[in-house]
């Protein structure tokens, strides 16, 4: 097979939909992951519009369920022999709160969401990378950490990229390669959830950012 393979997980919305649109446009075939049917058949109906000869295997299915990720990383294995490519987008943007405020379903789903489901995506999706000679995975940061009321979010995000960056740091030499990209402001549903009201027109296309990060890697 002379095709890459591609897995991104959050493809539903935002940067992550571009990125899984983006790589099909390109030629790859995308694995897509995310819990709405009804976001990813967007993304494939946008994809195929924008020329993608290769539509999308739409993954319905939720990143802290281990059975069900473990279930599709052996059927991709089964399929395909591995991946090219694994982008992690998935994301759960908690309500701006106080830290003495937090709510405590907000700050469980989000350290499951965040934190522990790329902890356990980590050991599962590692194997399916090793087999491809320049195996990649991206992490998207999103530096909150500290600010005011961005607790939830800004501790669990920074968690992630922690963790993205010390497993980099482990697979220098052995693989796979492992990036974290800092995406620019974008014009997506988490950023409106933190900034209501922000004027929007100087905000960057999340297409345009999948785009600029996909050539740098």
């Amino acid at each position: 097979m002379t095709q890459k393979i591609a897995l991104v997980t959050g493809a539903s919305r935002g940067l992550g939909a571009a990125m899984a649109e983006e790589l099909a446009v390109q030629g790859w075939h995308v694995v897509a992951v995310a819990r709405t049917t009804g976001g990813l058949e967007e993304v494939d109906d946008r994809a195929k519009a924008a020329g993608a000869t290769d539509g999308l295997t739409l993954a319905p299915m939720d990143i802290t369920n281990d059975d069900a990720m473990r279930h599709l990383c052996r059927s991709i294995f089964d399929r395909w022999g591995g991946i090219d490519l694994w982008i992690h987008a998935a994301i759960h943007a908690a309500p701006m709160a106080p830290a003495g405020h937090i709510d405590i379903k907000d700050w469980d789903k989000s350290v499951a969401i965040n934190l522990r489901a790329t902890g356990t995506l980590i050991p599962m999706v590692e194997p399916l990378l090793r087999t491809r000679q320049g195996g990649t995975a991206l992490f998207l940061d999103d530096p909150r950490a500290g600010l005011s009321f961005f607790g939830a979010y800004g501790a669990t995000k920074a968690g992630q990229t922690a963790l993205a960056r010390s497993w980099a740091a482990e697979t220098v030499k052995t693989g796979p390669k492992v990036y974290v990209a800092t995406p620019a402001p974008m014009a997506t549903a988490t950023r409106a959830r933190f900034f209501p009201g922000e004027d929007r027109a100087s905000l960057a296309a999340p297409l345009a950012e999948a785009k600029r990060i996909l050539a740098a890697l």
